[in-house]
């Protein structure tokens, strides 16, 4: 018979999500068993991070220990510490706007938006290529003690009245074991979801949005093909960055990373005509060319690309759980919803996440329903407003001029968000995309709704909802759709983060 091993946590998936929360509960001192169905290395869709998500990861690393956080957490520190994960350079968020049939004019500022989301390399964020990133973290949380089971099958896993029962099948080996307290980590459709049949109810918001992606190699820099972006006074070189190029009905992404390797893969709406083509298309690589054919930059760009992915796809993109708690378990933010990548909002959330499960387990609440209560609240009010907003993005995608202006409420409420942890103010933005301050959330709302009623997005408007949170220059509209980082808009703007001019230069002293 297989003898019976005890814990105190159970985590379903050892993606980032799950061995950065694995890495956190051991550090608190708890034993802890981490469960995954596939193995490693293996390919993961969502790579893009931000200045938020990284100040999460510092913020992980200081408060239990993971110095190996923070040298993850900018590329000059990455590419110091680790050069042999694969990375890639995001210095900020590239939109071009393309019509079907017609190449773009890429000297067209009204139909492009540049955010710098850092002043240089060194403090810049990431890319994650997820086959090494996720490796390197599992073995980190190995080295602190977690005891890890890949490719795992379960028969069994029963709540009783004070633990989990779990048995099945690690690869050919039996697994029996119980666990305290249960963490899922594994995505739309995971383990805890399945187990409890946690209805999927979608958002009120969102359309319905399909995906198809791969990875590819050969795909050249934009700069190559269009001689106008290498001009100096860009706020960075445009593809260094998560490149969004938007149409009517959806958007491409474009990833790089430094192995030579580009992320690439495109949102479309359900019921659009690029949609349709999925009908007559016998694979997703057919819907991938189909969809570059009808943009003449792009297939261009992508003419000599050789994937080394297969083509993925994906019907549904969002999904949203109705609850993320219970007596003894709880979902992590990945596994309770997700958007869309438009706006890189995933890591973020999910380390989040971690950071409040960490706090609510570090002070032994684990069996306390009233602070679970709470982190499920969180978790939805959250994932909800990144729903209001992508979705008001999607109903704008066909007017660009009115796309940029709204993008500017995530710009503004995450700049805003950065600066103030920075400067350890953090209860200034303590909800993702200042959902904990109700002026900006109705606000938001507002303009959110107005955009999906079909009203148009105005300067005006727009100016008002962020004018007590632009901290970056982002109401110049002199700048015309290019905005750098710049200490100067930060001093100009002390006042609003509660800071005097020294505590800002020394701070920000990379700026």
């Amino acid at each position: 018979m297989t003898s019976v091993s005890k814990f105190d946590f159970v985590i379903f998936g050892a993606g980032f999500g799950g061995s950065i929360m694995a890495m956190v509960l051991r550090r608190l001192g708890y034993s802890v068993l981490l469960l995954e169905r596939g193995k490693h290395p293996r390919f993961a869709i969502g790579e893009s991070s931000t200045p938020f998500a990284n100040l999460l990861l510092e913020t992980l690393a200081e408060q239990y220990d993971l110095p190996f956080l923070r040298s993850i957490s900018e590329w000059g520190l990455w590419q110091t510490n680790h050069p042999e994960i694969g990375c890639g350079l995001k210095r900020g968020f590239t939109f071009y706007h393309h019509s079907p049939g017609n190449p773009i004019d890429f000297q067209d500022r009204s139909r492009q938006l540049l955010v710098a989301a850092s002043p240089n390399d060194r403090v810049a964020d990431t890319h994650w290529y997820r086959p090494d990133f996720d490796l390197f973290l599992l073995e980190r949380a190995m080295e602190l003690g977690v005891t890890y089971h890949d490719d795992v099958s379960l028969n069994e896993c029963e709540l009783g009245r004070t633990e989990w029962n779990i048995a099945g099948t690690s690869g050919s080996n039996a697994l029996r074991a119980e666990a305290r307290f249960a963490i899922d980590a594994s995505g739309a459709n995971g383990f805890l979801t399945q187990c409890f049949g946690i209805p999927e109810i979608g958002f009120e918001t969102m359309p319905r949005t399909a995906a198809v992606y791969a990875h590819f190699k050969n795909v050249p820099r934009l700069e190559e093909n269009e001689s106008v972006l290498r001009k100096e006074d860009l706020p960075y070189p445009p593809d260094e960055a998560a490149v969004h190029h938007v149409f009517d009905d959806g958007w491409i992404w474009v990833l790089r990373f430094n192995n030579g390797i580009t992320s690439a893969g495109a949102a479309v709406k359900h019921g659009s005509a690029l949609h349709g083509s999925i009908g007559k298309s016998v694979s997703p690589q057919e819907l991938w060319n189909d969809l570059l054919t009808r943009f003449p930059s792009l297939k261009r760009a992508f003419a000599n690309a050789r994937p080394t992915t297969p083509f993925y796809y994906c019907d549904q993109l969002a999904f949203r759980r109705e609850y993320a708690t219970g007596l003894h378990w709880a979902l992590l933010p990945s596994a309770a919803g997700f958007v869309d990548p438009l706006l890189s909002t995933g890591f973020a959330l999910t380390l989040l996440g971690i950071d409040r499960l960490g706090r609510i387990f570090g002070q032994g609440k684990a069996s306390s329903q009233e602070a679970l209560r709470d982190y499920n609240k969180k978790t939805f009010v959250e994932v909800d407003a990144a729903a209001d907003l992508v979705s008001a993005l999607y109903a704008k995608m066909d007017r660009f001029e009115e796309f940029a202006l709204l993008s500017l409420l995530y710009f503004g409420a995450m700049s805003f968000t950065e600066a103030a942890w920075r400067l350890g103010r953090r209860e200034l933005a303590s909800g993702f995309l200042l959902t904990n301050d109700a002026e900006f959330t109705t606000a938001r709302k507002r303009l959110c709704a107005a955009a999906r009623a079909g009203e148009k997005t105005r300067r005006e408007d727009v100016a008002g909802a962020i004018r007590s949170w632009d901290i970056a220059g982002l109401t110049d509209w002199q700048r015309r759709n290019w905005y750098p980082v710049r200490l100067q808009d930060l001093i100009e703007c002390k006042d609003r983060l509660g800071m005097t001019i020294e505590e800002i230069q020394r701070r920000f002293a990379d700026i």
